[in-house]
């Protein structure tokens, strides 16, 4: 049946605008991007054939183009569309941490760096460098990796810090495995990293890991 023969309130355009984006099911609010179905199939059975077929909303948006368009409906159009949806939500949450601006919480930058990082399918090792009262100078992705690590050079960081004139960093890295526990080698590069700058003078804030569902922060946990 067309969504346009569902009762109002269960269509997704109206759902949201009652209700709020919160409360539509992923496959829903796919749905609404999507616009239309295919024969015999509404928009809304078009998004649950989809991620399920792709395991999810995140491996749905990561996937090649090739893949996408392989699914009977789908086209180089919707995967283009799907992608500029995604960056523009990359780029909303980056418009919420600029140059000057103060850090206000932790999970403001959980979610910024989870943003930034996240969708990396190997590791990647990312440096936040702010200035003595906590505001923004820069983000950088300084080193990147197989799926199995990165190679993290501590004088590298230490002339990055220099250079950005930095009072204190906060640094992140994404696990490809989804897993956001530390590993021991994790536990050892931070340790130098800390020894390295604090002769320099320069504080580290914290080192938060990237996961799937959760970011495991170091100075959350005591381990800073």
């Amino acid at each position: 049946m067309s969504i346009n023969h569902w009762p109002t309130p269960e269509r997704p355009r109206e759902k949201l605008l009652e209700r709020g984006s919160e409360a539509l099911s992923d496959a829903e609010l796919l749905a609404i991007l999507l616009r239309t179905g295919v024969a015999g199939r509404s928009a809304v059975d078009l998004a649950r054939e989809m991620l399920d077929h792709f395991g999810g909303l995140r491996p749905l948006l990561e996937t090649s183009p090739q893949a996408f368009c392989n699914i009977k409906g789908l086209g180089m159009a919707k995967y283009v569309q799907l992608q500029a949806v995604l960056e523009i939500g990359r780029r909303y949450l980056e418009a919420g941490l600029k140059r000057g601006e103060l850090l206000s919480s932790p999970e403001q930058t959980r979610r910024y760096l989870t943003t930034r990082l996240r969708h990396h399918p190997y590791e990647v090792f990312a440096v936040l460098f702010l200035d003595s009262r906590h505001r923004i100078i820069t983000y950088e992705e300084l080193f990147r990796g197989t799926i199995d690590g990165a190679s993290v050079h501590p004088r590298e960081v230490v002339k990055r810090a220099l250079a950005h004139n930095a009072a204190a960093l906060i640094f992140a890295h994404n696990h490809p495995s989804g897993v956001a526990e530390p590993s021991q080698a994790d536990r050892t590069i931070t340790h130098r990293l800390k020894e390295a700058l604090a002769l320099v003078e320069i504080r580290v804030l914290d080192h938060i890991i990237i996961g799937d569902q959760v970011a495991y922060s170091f100075a959350e946990q005591g381990l800073m």
